[in-house]
């Protein structure tokens, strides 16, 4: 396929460390809440190896934080999750899927909640911001609501915490899974959560000031050098390989929390109130007529661009694959897929046209494994 290049400008934005990449030999960007999101520097595989044996530094400032803030900010937050976050804590972060009205998801941010009248919510790909002034200006809740300007590094991988104590001291190693807190580096604070968007264990460093942040990448880079840390990005096969979702790819507004894998996350026995909590309380009684599964299929090579039917050996369509990749542990192809309630069985059998030829493949569970 042919590439063509992604025009920067002000709906399209560069990020304060676009330039650090290119030096590094970025080799291709996403657009990803209208910024540029890298997708891989020299080679997606090599990447992939390296994230699960050392460290990288990532530039994810595409994950943007919307702060809600005022007398009724709880109130606004937990109108847009399924999730109870009646009795969440300060300087804890919370996997929350965002549902409509009919209960489907809007995004599926990690919610920081930074004090006890404000929260932050760091989105997956959209427009989050609309939906809450939405919500807020049409209920005339007491909050103010804006996209900050901070700019998150992340440290993903099994060295991550060596370069985070020769960064900000030994206090980091007391920080625990979704937590957040302050460290300091030279004169400055930084709000940092142990968290990210890899299963190799990491920290994201939530920047606020474009100066500091450079100065913060340029010193990691440096003294990366011990733990042979590189620059990167999030990788699409240990992602896939996961189960990290992916809003807009593995699921969007046309798919509900239980269809997603996401049980654990809704809340429907308490008293708290959110939108879609009737569509979501029927859905349940009704049970699921799909739900998201590993896939693997014999081939090499795939370049998904949109759903391709998947179908069974008598030309039933048993589900839609929606992200895929090439897994060098698997050697072949392994994605995530929408699949009918009745085929979510491992061993599935299935066929699939790639490239105008017909590839076989099988159902699995998530994580793939």
């Amino acid at each position: 396929m042919k590439k063509f290049e992604i025009s920067k400008n002000r709906r399209v934005k560069i990020t304060p460390y676009t330039s650090r990449l290119e030096n590094y030999g970025v080799g291709g960007y996403t657009v990803y809440n209208h910024m540029l999101l890298p997708t891989h520097f020299k080679s997606l595989e090599d990447e992939y190896f390296h994230l699960k044996k050392d460290v990288q530094l990532w530039d994810v400032s595409v994950q943007k934080q919307i702060e809600v803030s005022g007398s009724d900010s709880y109130k606004l937050v937990q109108l847009m999750t399924c999730r109870d976050l009646s009795g969440a804590k300060v300087l804890k972060c919370y996997y929350v899927p965002l549902i409509d009205g009919n209960g489907n998801m809007i995004n599926d941010p990690l919610v920081l909640k930074v004090e006890d009248n404000k929260w932050r919510i760091c989105i997956a790909d959209s427009d989050v911001l609309l939906y809450a002034k939405g919500i807020a200006d049409s209920m005339k809740l007491n909050v103010k609501i804006h996209e900050t300007n901070i700019s998150t590094l992340a440290v993903q991988g099994p060295k991550s915490l060596d370069v985070m104590r020769k960064v900000f001291g030994e206090e980091i190693s007391k920080l625990k899974f979704f937590n957040f807190n302050y460290f300091k580096f030279e004169d400055t604070d930084f709000m940092i959560s142990k968290s990210g968007f890899s299963k190799q264990g990491g920290y994201e460093i939530y920047v606020e000031n474009s100066s500091s942040g450079l100065k913060l990448y340029d010193y990691i880079i440096k003294i990366g050098n011990e733990f042979n840390l590189k620059p990167g990005c999030p990788n699409v096969i240990e992602r896939i390989e996961g189960a990290l979702l992916s809003y807009g790819n593995d699921m969007d507004n046309s798919d509900n929390p239980f269809e997603c894998g996401l049980d654990k996350y809704v809340n429907l026995e308490s008293n708290i109130e959110f939108l879609g909590k009737k569509a979501l309380q029927k859905a349940k009684s009704e049970g699921i007529k799909r739900k998201l599964m590993g896939v693997k299929i014999n081939d090499k090579n795939i370049n998904l661009t949109k759903e391709e039917k998947l179908i069974d050996d008598n030309n039933k369509t048993i589900g839609y694959l929606r992200s895929a990749v090439y897994s060098p542990r698997f050697k072949m192809i392994v994605g995530i897929a929408m699949i009918n309630r009745d085929y979510c069985k491992d061993a599935q059998n299935f066929k699939i046209n790639i490239d105008n030829k017909e590839i076989s493949g099988s159902v699995c569970g998530l994580p793939i494994n």
